[in-house]
């Protein structure tokens, strides 16, 4: 499955609580099964007011339905095309 980056601005997320993170979280994964989609392969990084998260998805039109739905900011989604690691030196 096609995997994608997506950077959501969202003022002060990296000072929300525990609790708050994983409300939303929680309604991520509860939309996700609203679609029919599998919850998988997601990651996130959260900076001061940034999200950025790395997910897989059929297409980039299932990540922004995804973002419709659960009331969450899709300001930039990019396919990955490769991943670069140590082991790419090799």
């Amino acid at each position: 499955m096609p995997k994608f980056v997506i950077e959501r601005e969202i003022p002060g997320f990296g000072n929300l609580s525990d609790a708050e993170v994983r409300e939303i979280s929680q309604k991520s994964v509860n939309v996700l099964k609203g679609m029919g989609l599998p919850f998988n392969g997601c990651t996130a990084y959260v900076t001061g007011d940034k999200l950025y998260c790395v997910y897989l998805a059929p297409d980039e039109a299932a990540v922004r339905e995804h973002a419709r739905r659960g009331g969450f900011p899709a300001n930039r989604i990019s396919a990955v095309r490769r991943l670069i690691d140590p082991t790419t030196a090799e």
